[in-house]
């Protein structure tokens, strides 16, 4: 059985919330559909031609991208340009396109934590903070026999946590009253007759990152026909998301050795410099993409180097001047997400029963040259 796009969707999501996502980036489906069963899914840094061919030899049906294909608005879609002409051959060939950006960038778990784990930046906390999980209370009245079958559910997909305590709720007992009506096939009782049932009611905190999530995790676990539950917005904030990692070293570097962690941990085969070679670099910032301008929060943060791509000349001269060491990959560096992204997701469809293949793109979407 393959899985339906929605369901690989939901999986991408619990990864890369939606809602995580800077302003206005360029996020989620941008071409095809998910209504259809999805054979195989392709991860790629970039969408080009040849990152399309390689999905259809593959027989992938969606490719997950984190750089848009869509960027810009469209004024027209003439199938004899280079981006027409990926258009139709994704069009023709069925193949969904969606792309995870600053959200999977910022997501626990995701593009800077990877990014700073093979660097050695330990203890990391965000660059710049831009995102805080709103929290929801969630409400669920459960069958008493039933109760801890919910309850696990619940919890387990993630909900109850405060601070460092996890599984957190409040129970209590009482009593649930209902009609079930013509057509119904009750749990409990007889259609057109009053029933009274002894029901635990369930209290917890759900974060809005895992809202999905734990909501599912909860009808399917719960015996009823129609479940009765509240979910209510709170003051509370839950969990901070941020752009980039910053952190220190698990031992002391050189800037010259800690740029040859770079190139080798980033696989990039050049990198530019700026600052003294002989420098000590005790605490690492990373970004991926660029993150040039946010060379200030780096330094702020403590930093001693700024991991990130595309540094234009005047930042360079600036953080230079100010006392940052900069070390640009390029925006490529980011392939790194292609083998993570396609590792979870093939987890979560092998532990869901699906035959649906996950591919990690073998394409080098590089578009310089280094002579």
């Amino acid at each position: 059985m393959f899985a339906k796009g929605q369901t690989v969707i939901q999986y991408m999501e619990q990864l890369a919330p939606k809602h995580v996502a800077m302003e206005d980036d360029k996020i989620g489906l941008q071409l095809g559909t998910l209504q259809k069963e999805i054979t195989g899914v392709l991860t790629a840094l970039d969408v080009n031609e040849e990152v399309v061919d390689e999905a259809i030899a593959l027989g992938a049906n969606l490719i997950i991208a984190h750089h848009a294909i869509i960027y810009r608005p469209l004024r027209n879609l003439q199938s004899d340009t280079p981006m027409g002409k990926v258009y139709e051959k994704l069009i023709k060939h069925d193949i969904a396109v969606y792309v995870a950006h600053t959200n999977l960038d910022v997501t626990e778990g995701g593009m800077n934590d990877w990014m700073a784990e093979v660097l050695g930046i330990e203890s990391s906390s965000s660059v710049e903070d831009i995102h805080t999980d709103n929290m929801y209370k969630l409400v669920v009245f459960v069958p008493k026999d039933h109760h801890q079958r919910v309850l696990d559910a619940v919890l387990n997909a993630g909900a109850g946590a405060i601070g460092n305590y996890s599984h957190c709720s409040f129970n209590i007992e009482g009593y649930g009253t209902f009609v079930p009506g013509e057509g119904t096939d009750p749990f409990i009782g007889k259609q057109g007759q009053l029933e009274k049932a002894e029901e635990i009611r369930i209290e917890t905190i759900v974060p809005q990152s895992i809202r999905s999530k734990v909501i599912q995790a909860m009808l399917k676990s719960h015996p009823y026909e129609e479940v009765a539950y509240d979910l209510y917005p709170m003051d509370l904030k839950g969990r901070t998301f941020g752009l980039g990692r910053v952190g220190k070293l698990n031992e002391p570097v050189t800037l010259k050795q800690f740029v040859q962690r770079v190139k080798e941990k980033l696989d990039v085969p050049f990198v530019r410099v700026v600052g003294d070679l002989d420098r000590q670099i005790k605490k690492a910032a990373v970004i991926g993409g660029s993150g040039g301008r946010y060379w200030k929060a780096a330094m702020f943060r403590g930093a001693d180097v700024l991991v990130t791509g595309d540094i234009d000349y005047h930042t360079a001269q600036d953080a230079l001047m100010a006392g940052l060491t900069l070390i640009d990959p390029g925006h490529n560096a980011e392939k790194i997400m292609k083998p993570r992204v396609a590792a979870w997701l093939k987890e979560k469809l092998e532990e869901g029963k699906y035959e649906t293949k996950v591919y990690s793109s073998a394409i080098y979407t590089e578009p310089f040259n280094f002579l």
